[in-house]
């Protein structure tokens, strides 16, 4: 039976042969530039337009559920929807890319690292900056009440593997632009405080 891995590499597979840019982020990006963290679905961020579905929906094939009225509805919207692969069960969520300077900008600043899954195998792919999965984060974690422990945990996790090296002008800036600003001052005074 294949594994989710196989999938998640299928999928890679696809986006790369279709010229349709990606970055892997949420979780994953977290555990590559973090802590690991066992994750149930991945995060594909995806810059492509309606004349993208019919070729992905053909090139998916039979492998995945992959609804092309459900694409296109969330491209109006600007909203997720999910790309399923019925073999392994394997759930990838998948963000159409906001047209804005920040998500260009972490579209432009993905690079190829090793993503380790969920039974170790490891998928080469085009995986978020740190700086961007944190700011992302921050915003997660920001719509969702600022409750969830897990996103904190990753945030956690990402500010003490990467401490020093990251970008701190470079969040500083987009912080302000995300407006999460008193978030991402909270992550690094809680490091000081240690």
């Amino acid at each position: 039976m294949p594994s989710a891995a196989a999938a998640f590499r299928r999928l890679v597979e696809v986006f790369d042969r279709l010229s349709v840019p990606y970055l892997v982020g949420g979780s994953v990006a977290s555990s590559v530039h973090g802590i690991y963290r066992s994750t149930n679905d991945v995060d594909f961020i995806v810059q492509f337009s309606e004349r993208d579905i019919s070729p992905l929906v053909a090139e998916l094939g039979s492998e995945f559920y992959a609804d092309p009225d459900m694409m296109r509805e969330a491209l109006r919207h600007q909203r997720s929807f999910n790309l399923i692969h019925y073999a392994s069960s394997g759930k990838f969520d998948v963000f159409p890319l906001p047209d804005d300077p920040f998500s260009r900008t972490e579209l432009a600043r993905g690079a190829m690292e090793e993503a380790t899954l969920a039974g170790g195998e490891i998928i080469r792919c085009k995986v978020a900056s740190a700086e961007d999965t944190i700011l992302s984060k921050l915003v997660w974690y920001r719509a969702g009440g600022e409750q969830s422990e897990r996103q904190w945990n990753d945030l956690r996790g990402l500010r003490a593997v990467r401490g020093s090296s990251l970008d701190r002008s470079y969040l500083e800036k987009w912080a302000v632009y995300l407006q999460v600003p008193d978030l991402l001052e909270r992550l690094f005074a809680e490091q000081e405080a240690l």
